[in-house]
């Protein structure tokens, strides 16, 4: 398995040391936005390049060309997903390409009223972030499709894990109980994208995939259970229509829905690692234990 991850952040990360842990041989490339970045995923034994999505990243066309498999977690800009647009002929030149993965988000269904929803929803996205998405799901479908290999669309609910989770928030003194009656968001934990990348990597899964906890619950419980798991007090609950919001921050409480990940579970024959917020919270809990 050659693997090539355009963005390799938080989730390709994960997503690289769950296919390093089923196959020792397999060889890993991605790209960075930064020297610094590059240099600290070499010491990974990934073979890292550095591509800030603007210009063609001048070191990568050889991995790229090579990979079997290749994971995209870029976020597209007006223009389009920046590997399609700088890197298309490198992509075409990887003769043996056999999948491909596009990290989305379930951001592109909209509101649904707190709504159960799955992979058939209508896409009615209420942002410009999200709706560069769609435009992007549809662009590597089409080229899949041109190439004749498969590819799975992952639609990633908010990510958390190790360093990236309530806990955080409550250490930095950034954690708030925003209260909007009947709102609900999913999450997924960290691990749980890295493992289902790796297996469908290996299965070369194709299909589009919400990848989501099972328990979509209100944001201010989710603090309220970290702050009890570390014996801490709570932040005061805030009244949403008052709180003192991003326009970005606001915009996430403008899609509320339940989303079913169903589908992931019967393709691949699994559950999740981290099925609710308890789970993952539990566990990350466990690791930072003196």
């Amino acid at each position: 398995m050659t693997v090539f991850f355009f963005g390799m952040g938080y989730s390709s990360q994960a997503a690289a040391r769950a296919i390093f842990a089923g196959d020792p041989s397999a060889v890993i490339a991605g790209t960075s936005r930064t020297p610094e970045g590059a240099a600290a995923l070499t010491r990974h034994d990934i073979s890292a390049h550095v591509f800030d999505g603007t210009a063609p990243g001048h070191t990568l066309g050889i991995d790229l060309r090579n990979a079997t498999q290749v994971v995209l977690s870029i976020a597209p800009d007006a223009v389009g997903d920046p590997a399609l647009v700088q890197h298309r002929a490198d992509l075409d030149a990887a003769t043996n390409l056999s999948w491909l993965c596009y990290y989305s988000t379930i951001g592109v269904y909209g509101d649904f009223g707190g709504a159960w929803i799955d992979e058939t929803a209508p896409l009615v996205p209420r942002n410009a972030r999200s709706d560069r998405r769609v435009v992007a799901e549809q662009a590597w479908r089409d080229y899949a499709a041109e190439r004749g290999v498969p590819l799975a669309i992952l639609r990633l609910a908010g990510i958390y894990g190790p360093r990236r989770s309530a806990f955080d928030k409550l250490a930095d003194a950034t954690a708030r109980r925003i209260d909007k009656p009947g709102q609900v968001f999913n999450r997924i934990h960290v691990a749980d994208i890295g493992r289902v990348t790796a297996l469908a990597a290996a299965a070369r899964l194709d299909g589009i995939f919400n990848l989501a906890d099972d328990e979509p619950a209100p944001p201010q419980d989710v603090i309220a259970h970290a702050a009890g798991l570390q014996g801490v007090p709570l932040p005061p609950e805030l009244a949403f229509e008052t709180a003192d919001l991003t326009p970005m921050q606001r915009s996430f409480y403008a899609d509320n829905k339940r989303v079913s990940n169903a589908r992931i579970k019967s393709a691949l024959g699994i559950d999740l690692l981290y099925p609710t917020y308890r789970d993952g919270l539990a566990a990350i809990a466990r690791e930072q234990r003196p």
